[in-house]
């Protein structure tokens, strides 16, 4: 069978050996051993927690569940890939797909509880992998200055990891509409995750993070982390943020819903955090400052909570009084690809470090906009108490509706997330809109 994605890959890989080869030449090695990683074992027990292969060996292979295997990547030759599938009757060994990476890749299959030897000269090896190993491999662990470089190297991506992202929305689209038609039927949070799962072909330890599948209340917990087991007396909102893999790369959507026994003011208000999503998508360019995005969201989230006599003051002072901040106390979004919060999203090009502000310091990216990042915007709209109760004991509670927001509370939260490609000029959003 044709892979269609396989010139596109090609082009990932003619890349990646130009920039690795760039970078160890830099700084002095030549070549750099990449281990995937272990499970761990849970204290006590002989059963092993649920694993994911380290950034950079997926950025080559996109294999996200290889364990005990090993890349070593050396300028001018092939890629070696010490496959870890050794002869066993308890489990069936690893095998490699038939995609394009893998022809570029000398393959040598065995037991690499242990790393192999490395050739003579010197040589970074990187991933989880302590100081002792490292020493017996005569390797410099996980240098600073290497690590940096190669998490740069991942903030832009492919047209190959661009068109593996989008694949992964679209999985992921499918389950977010199998949630919704599960809640509008009556369903409890465990029914709704497992249509999404069934939906959007995954297993549990699959998914690139845990789902948040919160009915009512629940979906004002920012990562709500229960399934109730039965429906709730009243059906009022559904919020779902959850994704999927494809190739080792991510989607992280999030949609909410009313239910059938909403309160009248609630569906407005998911139209209306939608179209401040839109909004700022539109806003998205080469050379934005992800940080003036982020509080222009900030600005149009005020205008929604005056708009719908939530908030009795101006925008302006909901924003400078910090009320906003109660009804929305995460970022914007963050850069997406191998990982959902992806590498290198608080720091520049040139590795200095771009802290959030103070007053924003859950902003996971604070860097300006480059065409080939892939960015996730995400506004909300939260009653979450213990951020509300201050301002309704001091002086700015006065500005606040607290009788609307009583009304609003048994819905939780609404938040509505999208995965958008930056592009020369203007932006492409990856995540299909709703069936």
């Amino acid at each position: 069978m044709t892979d269609p994605l396989a010139e596109l890959q090609r082009g990932h890989l003619d890349w990646l050996e130009q920039r690795y080869a760039e970078t160890l030449s830099r700084l002095g090695y030549d070549g750099v051993l990449i281990f995937s990683g272990q499970a761990a074992l849970h204290f006590g027990d002989d059963q092993h927690a649920s694993f994911q292969a380290y950034g950079h060996f997926q950025h080559w292979t996109g294999q996200a569940y290889l364990t005990h295997s090993w890349l070593l990547v050396c300028p001018g030759n092939h890629p070696v890939l010490y496959l870890h599938s050794p002869d066993d009757f308890w489990h069936l060994p690893a095998s490699l797909p038939q995609e394009a990476w893998t022809e570029r890749v000398e393959v040598v299959k065995g037991r690499f509880d242990v790393p192999p030897a490395l050739p003579r000269g010197r040589y970074a090896v990187i991933g989880d992998v302590d100081v002792a190993t490292a020493g017996a491999l005569g390797a410099d662990p996980n240098p600073e200055a290497l690590l940096m470089a190669l998490d740069e190297g991942r903030v832009r991506k492919s047209e190959y990891e661009v068109a593996c992202i989008g694949r992964a929305n679209r999985q992921a689209m499918a389950g977010h509409m199998a949630a919704r038609d599960a809640f509008l039927s009556g369903a409890a949070e465990l029914d709704v995750q497992l249509a999404y799962l069934q939906a959007s072909r995954q297993r549990e330890s699959q998914v690139p993070y845990g789902n948040i599948v919160g009915i009512n209340a629940h979906g004002g917990v920012l990562h709500y982390q229960h399934y109730d087991t039965l429906p709730p007396k009243k059906q009022r909102s559904l919020l779902v943020d959850a994704g999927h893999r494809y190739r080792g790369y991510c989607a992280d959507i999030t949609r909410t819903w009313a239910g059938g026994q909403a309160d009248e003011v609630f569906p407005p208000l998911i139209e209306g955090v939608t179209h401040i999503q839109q909004q700022l998508i539109a806003g998205i360019r080469p050379g934005v400052d992800y940080a003036v995005l982020h509080e222009q969201m900030h600005e149009l989230l005020a205008a929604l909570l005056v708009e719908h006599r939530i908030v009795l003051g101006s925008p302006e002072s909901a924003v400078a009084n910090g009320i906003t901040r109660a009804f929305c106390p995460h970022g914007l979004g963050h850069l997406l690809g191998i990982q959902v919060h992806d590498v290198a999203g608080r720091r520049a090009a040139n590795g200095v470090a771009l802290p959030p502000p103070d007053e924003h310091p859950a902003l996971r990216l604070t860097r300006e906009l480059e065409a080939g990042m892939v960015v996730t915007i995400e506004p909300g709209l939260y009653v979450i108490p213990m951020l509300l109760d201050p301002l309704r004991q001091g002086p700015v509670g006065r500005e606040v509706n607290w009788e609307r927001v009583e009304r609003l509370a048994p819905h939780g939260g609404i938040r509505i997330e999208d995965n958008v490609l930056v592009t020369s000029d203007t932006a492409k959003n990856l995540t299909p809109e709703a069936e």
